[in-house]
């Protein structure tokens, strides 16, 4: 179990950080290499989410010892992955995905599985 444990682990603490690298040169894009202020404001809460959820996901994947625990964060990236990037591809490429409120869903009933995995410990 332990061995199946760290397989996880290390790529999700590993994801998390380059989602908040990731976050951090897109936030810089959006405040000094977009115009419009509609625009810059969907990318920067995008990159908020990316941003607090890739810490999340480093900082709580050593802490996934049960397999509930590890699915959460899985569903936190997926979740992420799905909002974050939807507003991001709108706003860069125009591209209109309309994944964002699942994204949103899937991050809620990740930080729900997790709370129900907390009090199991």
């Amino acid at each position: 179990m332990i061995e199946r444990r760290h397989d996880i682990v290390s790529p999700l603490a590993a994801i998390g950080a380059v989602l908040c690298a990731a976050s951090i040169g897109l936030a810089a894009y959006a405040a000094h290499g977009v115009s419009d202020p509609k625009a810059q404001a969907s990318l920067q809460s995008a990159c908020l989410y990316a941003f607090g959820h890739g810490i999340a996901l480093t900082a709580l994947a050593p802490r996934a010892r049960q397999a509930l625990a590890q699915w959460a964060l899985r569903l936190l990236l997926v979740g992420t992955l799905l909002f974050s990037g939807s507003i991001a591809l709108h706003v860069l490429a125009g591209i209109v995905s309309g994944v964002a409120p699942a994204g949103g869903v899937a991050m809620i009933l990740a930080w729900l599985l997790w709370a129900v995995s907390a009090l199991r410990r």
